[in-house]
């Protein structure tokens, strides 16, 4: 692997030049949103300067439009080596995952099951949740493990059965960085016949994520958590995708994936994806797209795990820090949640802002039972530190010498 060009991605994003209280901001809220890449916003910028314009127009802004889209979806394919998928855009992962699990559970009948996870952001919950209410099915749970902080995946076999049509997991935890053995949970899901559903949203920032080989059947993601614009998506494949009682409008298509893209689409935000991607494949090498996609996650993953496990030693070390951390062993993303004795996380955010000019989050994340079972649910919940590809280890031991002093 080349060396990590931090200077060169650093250079690339013109919002790490912001200052706060005199210091350069450092961005550790990359799990609720990362920062935009230049090139997303040139590509923003120039679709509204040449004249943005609807589909199904004779004219060219309408026809360049349908051909952005297009190489947008192309490219998305190529990132999830997502071939036998289709791609259909719209506001946010969770309006996405709203729409799929209405039209899906139209298939379910009384008396169905789906199992959802514990360990999830809610929006892959409860959109699946109510809309198995709805027809009553019965909805079951992979339950978490608050000792390991993972998901007691031993337990999946006795609750799949041949009435289970779903199983949706998440990627990764975007609270506690737990990444979740999908390619197990899709191999057991497989043999009952359920389709398998996967919150990418926390992992596609950080981790390689291949559909075929993993065995999902629906993925959903938000392009702003990877360095574009505000922009969801659900990647279904096609199969699944065909078989979707979608509402909408009636004069709209019944073709896939028009069927699903209810409304005028965010063209302008639809046109920064492919920048995002083009960004990942320039970390890494190889003849093709999809190789430089690959190492460019692998440098991605080296260089943000390095900066992960330089603050999650440190904070270890500190008397009155609570991590919520897996074992060594178990895969991360470079997601920290913690705690510490004597101060509400909301202060603690409030003083590493003003003080020290990093920018940490503090909540549930909308991981609600996780804070629930972790016992901090109705006491300000956690501190997260996420990071992204251009944190630097400057930031990382700005944000460890925070800590040390707002502890005290």
């Amino acid at each position: 692997m080349k060396k990590y060009p931090i200077e060169n991605i650093r250079e690339q994003f013109p919002a790490l030049k912001r200052s706060h209280n005199g210091k350069t901001a450092a961005y550790f809220d990359g799990p609720g949103g990362s920062q935009v890449v230049q090139s997303a916003i040139d590509a923003m910028a120039g679709y509204m300067t040449r004249g943005g314009a609807n589909l199904g127009g004779v004219f060219p802004s309408s026809r360049e439009t349908e051909s952005l889209i297009a190489a947008v979806k192309e490219d998305v394919s190529v990132l999830l080596n997502a071939a036998a998928c289709k791609i259909a855009f719209g506001a946010n992962a969770t309006t996405m995952m709203f729409h799929v699990s209405r039209a899906l559970a139209r298939q379910w009948k009384e008396g169905d099951e789906i199992i959802l996870s514990e360990l999830e952001h809610h929006s892959n919950v409860d959109s699946w949740r109510s809309a198995a209410e709805d027809q009553g099915v019965i909805v079951k749970y992979i339950p978490f493990n608050p000792k390991t902080l993972t998901l007691d995946l031993d337990a999946l076999p006795a609750l799949l059965s041949g009435k289970t049509k779903l199983v949706a997991v998440g990627s990764a935890s975007n609270c506690i960085g737990t990444i979740t053995d999908v390619k197990a949970v899709s191999r057991l899901a497989k043999n009952v016949g359920a389709t398998v559903a996967v919150d990418a949203v926390h992992g596609l920032p950080h981790i390689y994520t291949d559909m075929e080989e993993l065995g999902i059947d629906i993925l959903f993601s938000s392009a702003y958590k990877f360095f574009a614009a505000h922009v969801g998506m659900a990647v279904i494949r096609n199969d699944v995708f065909e078989k979707l009682q979608v509402y909408k409008l009636a004069p709209a298509p019944d073709t896939i994936p028009a069927k699903l893209e209810i409304g005028t689409q965010n063209y302008e935000g639809i046109a920064t994806v492919s920048a995002a991607v083009n960004f990942i494949a320039g970390l890494g090498e190889g003849g093709s797209l999809k190789e430089k996609i690959i190492t460019g996650y692998k440098a991605i993953e080296a260089h943000e795990n390095s900066l992960a496990e330089k603050i999650r030693g440190e904070l270890a070390k500190i008397k009155g820090v609570t991590l919520f951390q897996a074992a060594a062993d178990v895969p991360k993303t470079p997601t920290i949640a913690f705690r510490v004795a004597g101060i509400a996380p909301k202060d603690f955010c409030e003083k590493m802002c003003d003080q020290y000019s990093v920018f940490v989050g503090c909540g549930h994340f909308y991981a609600v039972t996780v804070a629930q079972k972790l016992g901090v649910l109705d006491n300000g919940c956690f501190i997260r530190a996420g990071m992204a590809p251009y944190n630097t280890m400057e930031e990382a031991e700005r944000f460890i010498e925070g800590v040390r002093a707002i502890v005290g």
